[in-house]
């Protein structure tokens, strides 16, 4: 499964920004997925993940009621939409996408899209 993110860019505080996650390849055998940050110097964070029909959706504390995450399987995409951005926000974004084919299970990486939310 390969994955490409966009919509990062260069925000105020305050402001908003919709990220796009397209996935290819065997998107057949991908189950959850999910939105990761990494900013300068820290770990790698979940931002918000969802399983495969959408059904259930898992937010971390600092995106609860800002960030809406949702999934789209007939395009093979995924989304983040994130409202009230704060600088705390910035951070290189990634998609990433978990699954099984044959058995063998796999966890898929974008190259990320960066954000970066001034004050």
């Amino acid at each position: 499964v390969q994955l490409v993110e966009s919509g990062g860019g260069l925000v105020q505080a305050g402001g908003s920004l919709r990220l796009s996650c397209a996935a290819s390849g065997s998107t057949f055998a991908i189950n959850n997925m999910g939105w990761y940050r990494q900013a300068p110097g820290k770990q790698r964070e979940l931002v918000a993940s969802l399983t495969s029909n959408g059904g259930n959706t898992n937010y971390a504390d600092s995106a609860k009621g800002r960030f809406t995450i949702s999934r789209d399987n007939a395009k093979n995409t995924m989304s983040l939409q994130m409202n009230s951005l704060k600088p705390e926000d910035t951070a290189m974004y990634y998609c990433n996408a978990q699954g099984a084919i044959a058995s063998i299970r796999f966890s898929s990486w974008g190259r990320g899209t960066q954000v970066t939310v001034s004050s």
